[in-house]
């Protein structure tokens, strides 16, 4: 079988955020579900945004979309476990940003996922990805402390 291998860039950490498996990410087998992770994911990629005052549908002038995911799944996370999500974001190679995330027991001891997102910044007349804005690659630089 083959498998996703994510290599999370923990020198390109911009945000950790601290949250809680509610009962209602749980799915069938009794643990935290794929489509709750995704979820889960999302938010703490707005708030890592949203901490530089960045937003995914205006990033200087250009909304984003996800033009790809991955998700490694490395262990289970269970009602009410407490987790942290890490979003790194790496120097932009061309047009993306990719975003990188790490689920993680708060504890530390334990990797839940790790995941990668490529988001474009779209021209909505022309309806083509641009180039990041040199204002958001200043602020994710910043964050990076680079």
């Amino acid at each position: 079988m083959e498998r996703v291998k994510l290599e999370f860039p923990a020198e390109a950490i911009i945000h950790r955020h601290p949250l809680t498996v509610r009962v209602t990410d749980m799915n069938y087998g009794r643990h935290l579900g794929h489509d709750a992770l995704v979820s889960l994911l999302h938010e703490a990629r707005i708030q890592a945004f949203a901490a530089l005052d960045l937003v995914e549908w205006d990033m200087h002038g250009y909304p984003s979309l996800v033009a790809d995911l991955a998700v490694q799944y490395q262990s289970e996370a269970r009602w009410p476990d407490a987790l942290v999500i890490e979003t790194a974001v790496p120097e932009p190679n061309g047009k993306a940003l990719t975003v990188y995330q790490r689920i993680m027991h708060r504890d530390g001891e334990r990797v839940v996922a790790t995941a990668r997102v490529n988001q474009l910044l779209i021209d909505q007349v022309a309806g083509q990805p641009v180039a990041v804005p040199e204002q958001v690659l200043k602020v994710l630089a910043q964050a990076r402390g680079a």
